[in-house]
């Protein structure tokens, strides 16, 4: 499979995310395509990590076959050959967008990251471990890092179109969206949690905090949307080496990060784009953290 940077296929962009390409099908759908492209510490590298994008599009699909019943969701489908045979004009990029195109319901979508924390990491152990708060909101003394959440924790945030979500108070996402939808965001987000987590322990991961999307479709209904509990929504742990009290590695781009911030301690790097050049043997790493995650979660291989 050959890696991609950038799409450019004959439909009408939409836009460009850090990592998907979205174009216009028709009034009510989008086709998604999953680059390969990958960012760190909010800077687009200017390498590719090969089959990233193929592992974001088929983990959300697996998860949201997997949802069916559970909620509603905005994927029609993720199978190249539907999906050609819906879009003709695709053919000639057949090669390209197999495993990572995904054609998808049209919604609007709310202005929130419905964050969901079933453990104490990232930026919520930051800023409990200086103030023992989360979004400003006091959590219980005594926590440790890594500990785990019962219940776990609703914690949304605002969507940044660049630099990093801000996390809010759950009274601050009512007054955005107001009080229905806030309660069926998070009603949904902490359904799709409670199946996920059961789902990936069994197969050796913990999903110790996620984020998900959502929108509103021209019917009015409410859909999940976007990515669902991949390796960049999500920060993945491996069951057997779990203990609280230290950080976890995790099943995503741990080695980006950790030769990145080798490089800004080395003042190598400011921390600004552009990022430095990334090692082969860097880049060949986290590819393979991602497809760990998807023959974890899914218990097969990748195969597109």
């Amino acid at each position: 499979m050959t890696t991609m940077l950038a799409s450019d296929l004959p439909l009408p962009k939409l836009g460009r995310g850090k990592v998907r390409d979205i174009y216009a099908v028709g009034d009510d759908r989008v086709l998604l395509v999953a680059t390969d492209r990958v960012s760190a510490f909010d800077v687009v590298m200017a390498e590719t990590i090969p089959m990233k994008g193929a592992v974001l599009t088929q983990i959300s699909a697996f998860w949201f076959n997997e949802l069916e019943g559970i909620v509603q969701h905005h994927m029609l489908s993720a199978e190249i050959d539907e999906i050609i045979g819906e879009l003709p004009s695709l053919e000639r990029h057949r090669a390209e967008l197999a495993g990572r195109a995904m054609l998808c319901r049209r919604t609007t979508v709310f202005p929130i990251e419905c964050v969901i924390r079933g453990y104490l990491a990232g930026s919520a152990w930051k800023e409990y471990a200086e103030q023992g708060t989360l979004a400003g909101e006091k959590l219980p003394p005594g926590l440790v890092e890594s500990a785990r959440f019962a219940p776990a924790v609703f914690s949304p945030a605002t969507k940044a179109e660049t630099g990093h979500d801000e996390n809010i108070t759950i009274a601050r996402m009512r007054e955005i969206v107001g009080e229905k939808v806030t309660y069926a965001l998070e009603s949904m987000t902490r359904a799709i949690y409670t199946l996920g987590e059961k789902l990936a322990r069994d197969q050796g991961i913990i999903i110790a905090d996620t984020k998900f999307e959502f929108g509103r479709d021209l019917d009015g209904h409410i859909l999940l949307v976007d990515e669902v509990m991949t390796p960049d929504s999500s920060r993945f742990w491996g069951v057997d080496a779990y203990q609280p009290g230290r950080p976890q590695a995790s099943f995503d781009k741990q080695p980006l990060r950790d030769h990145l911030d080798a490089e800004r301690r080395a003042g190598r790097w400011n921390g600004e784009a552009p990022a430095p050049p990334l090692p082969a043997a860097v880049v060949e790493a986290t590819s393979q953290r991602y497809l760990e995650a998807y023959r974890r979660i899914t218990g097969r291989e990748l195969k597109v």
